[in-house]
């Protein structure tokens, strides 16, 4: 029966190359890190998943402390009349604002918005709490989750509710602030690269595609492995677009009074969903060490011989004492080659074995996730051949998406080499400027412009889609 269900195991997960939609949803549903709820759009994250959030989150954190930055908490619940107040941010959200209209049994007197962002009420506040120069800057940070009342949902990448960071920051100046927004970009695309080893390209996003309300908008923006977008994380200049109807004033040193600058970005749960599209296969999830909850199984083989279940136990603890995430399979219930199976969908990085034979040579067998090669390795010193062999992990995940994602860029002149392009990657061009353009590439190609690379070195002279002087190179792709 065992052996059955083992084979079963696997079958279950559809390829990529016959339906990578299908495989996103296997995977996420096989690996147990979500489940449905009876609200629409809205999911149940599970210990695994959140376990991946978590450390997310952990990570992310410790870098907004680092470049000067505070959490606090506001309230899930807006006022009508706030999201009033800045005409392009209520008219871009509009359409995905849930409300609450009763309290108890009586009817509200103003509706309130369940938060679709908290630009509206960060600013509210601020208005309070900024009064002089000396209490510029305030750098703060919120983690909460939102909601958004999307019409197609999907786990991870886009539900009603998602979990998510949103910093809002105040400054004295034009200069203060897009050294924050930049700041913050970067903060996020290294984030992206170093520690879940996917790789982005960086750039500001068009005036059709920036954040409503925002002066600039700056993103990064991955490819997953069918060759579509998807943004994973923006970073807002928003000048004084909310200052001035919140009425965010201080007094200058100069004695005069003045309005603040501010900034806001972003990060949210869409980041799982891109560990799983950018790193998975037809066994499952692959998930880098940094953010992998179990960085190492170990799992006991003939553990009905003696001495095998405490050898194996002896060297997940040693694993353990060293700062190692591990996990100790000794369930009795299923075979060690179903371990191996769930595992391996789960993504762990490295699995031990340890059986009988290994102990008596004084070694266990070392299985890497990322390349399945199977080294022994001894025990004596594993601790730090093991924490070499994540380092490898970790670098080696990302080269191989890096190299997967510049296979999948190419220069485009026209709009027949772009059409074909964007059916599995990105295509880079020369762009007029003009939003006419970019809905012409949408409507005929279901493609949108990603972002504007700071190396704008042209690559032609014309408009890939207008043929008029162009002078500016933009990333176009299909998106999630």
């Amino acid at each position: 029966m065992a052996k059955k269900n083992q084979q079963e195991f696997v079958q279950h997960i559809t390829p990529r190359s016959e339906d990578f939609s299908q495989w996103y949803t296997d995977v996420v549903r096989l690996a147990d890190l979500m489940d449905y709820t009876p609200v629409r759009g809205c999911m149940a994250i599970k210990p695994y998943g959140y376990g991946i959030w978590e450390l997310i989150q952990q990570q992310l954190d410790a870098e907004f402390k680092r470049t000067g930055h505070q959490n606090v908490s506001m309230p899930m619940l807006i006022p009508e009349s706030l999201l009033l107040k800045e005409a392009d941010h209520v008219e871009g959200f509009a359409p995905e604002v849930a409300w609450v209209t009763q309290g108890g049994t009586e009817p509200l007197t103003e509706r309130l918005a369940v938060r679709p962002t908290s630009e509206t009420i960060f600013c509210t506040m601020y208005a309070k709490w900024v009064q002089s120069w000396r209490d510029l800057p305030l750098k703060y940070n919120q983690w909460c989750s939102v909601m958004r009342w999307e019409k197609t949902t999907r786990p991870f990448l886009r539900t009603a509710e998602f979990l998510w960071q949103e910093g809002h920051t105040v400054h004295a100046t034009a200069e203060e602030a897009q050294e924050e927004t930049m700041q913050m970009l970067y903060v996020y695309r290294d984030f992206c690269e170093g520690v879940l080893a996917v790789p982005v390209y960086c750039g500001q996003k068009s005036e059709k595609e920036k954040f409503a309300g925002a002066r600039a908008t700056y993103s990064v923006e991955a490819m997953m492995q069918d060759g579509k977008a998807l943004q994973s994380g923006t970073s807002h200049n928003f000048g004084t677009n909310f200052s001035e109807p919140f009425e965010i004033k201080y007094l200058d040193k100069d004695g005069t009074q003045k309005y603040a600058h501010e900034t806001s970005w972003g990060v949210s749960t869409r980041l799982i969903g891109a560990i799983i599209m950018t790193h998975g296969d037809e066994r499952g999830l692959k998930l880098p060490p940094k953010i992998a909850p179990v960085q190492v199984v170990v799992v006991p083989v003939a553990a009905h011989k003696e001495g095998v279940l405490e050898g194996a136990k002896a060297v997940a603890d040693k694993l353990a004492a060293a700062g190692i995430r591990v996990k100790f399979d000794d369930r009795d219930n299923v075979t060690p080659g179903w371990k191996f199976n769930e595992w391996e969908l789960k993504g762990v990085p490295v699995r031990v074995e340890v059986g009988p034979r290994d102990l008596a040579e004084g070694q266990v067998m070392s299985v890497r996730r990322d390349t399945f090669e199977k080294a022994p390795l001894p025990i004596e010193g594993l601790e730090e051949k093991i924490l070499a062999m994540l380092d490898g992990v970790q670098q080696n995940m990302l080269d191989i998406a890096r190299a997967f994602r510049d296979a999948h860029t190419a220069d485009v002149h026209t709009m027949e080499e772009l059409g074909e392009q964007v059916n599995g990657g990105y295509a880079k061009a020369m762009w007029c400027g003009e939003q006419a353009c970019e809905d012409e590439i949408k409507d005929r190609f279901s493609a949108s412009s990603r972002c504007m690379p700071f190396d704008q070195t042209p690559i032609g002279e014309t408009c890939v889609c207008c043929g008029k002087p162009a002078h500016k190179v933009i990333y176009f792709a299909k998106a999630y």
